[in-house]
């Protein structure tokens, strides 16, 4: 929650952020309008790509796990096709500047590499650009509240504390982030 001159509260981290970027230089979102229009539209794509690797993180059973784990592709598959088009160069989604969408993604791109370190899924993989995009991010400091493996550490605590269906794959031993 933000709040604003003791008088306005935001709540949504979408809304967060486009009241921080409309306020506060430098923009994140690009000056020209289509491109901001675009970046916006991935940026309220960030809910449906999310649930993708929250559904795997906090399935209660092997079947949900499943099911959770088969709309990764899907959701991999229209953010490879968005960075096809929006950046053929890279390394970030609208080439060398980083922006709001890269903001939103990187999260839940770090978690799924939690979750693939736990139990493997081998989805990103098949996405190249994705790939790239997201290692990109993850070498970004801002990406990273805490260090990586603290960080990383207290999500495997947070998926064992749930009882989720994966946690019986995590290890006790120290973590290795990449």
């Amino acid at each position: 929650m933000l709040r604003i001159d003791d008088s306005v509260s935001l709540f949504e981290s979408s809304a967060i952020c486009e009241y921080l970027d409309d306020t506060i230089a430098p923009r994140l979102h690009p000056e020209d309008p289509i491109q901001r229009a675009i970046n916006r539209a991935w940026t309220d794509y960030v809910p449906t790509f999310s649930s993708s690797v929250t559904g795997v993180a906090y399935a209660a059973d092997e079947a949900a796990y499943s099911a959770a784990a088969e709309k990764i592709g899907p959701a991999f598959g229209q953010l490879e096709r968005a960075l096809e088009k929006q950046s053929p160069a890279g390394p970030f989604f609208n080439g060398v500047k980083y922006s709001l969408v890269d903001a939103g993604y990187a999260p839940f791109l770090q978690r799924y590499y939690f979750l693939d370190r736990i139990k493997p899924l081998g989805v990103i993989e098949k996405y190249p650009r994705l790939k790239a995009w997201a290692q990109a991010l993850m070498k970004r400091p801002s990406t990273h509240s805490f260090p990586e493996g603290e960080f990383e550490a207290m999500y495997r605590a947070n998926v064992k504390r749930r009882k989720a269906w994966v946690s019986q794959f995590i290890t006790d031993v120290a973590v290795a982030a990449e």
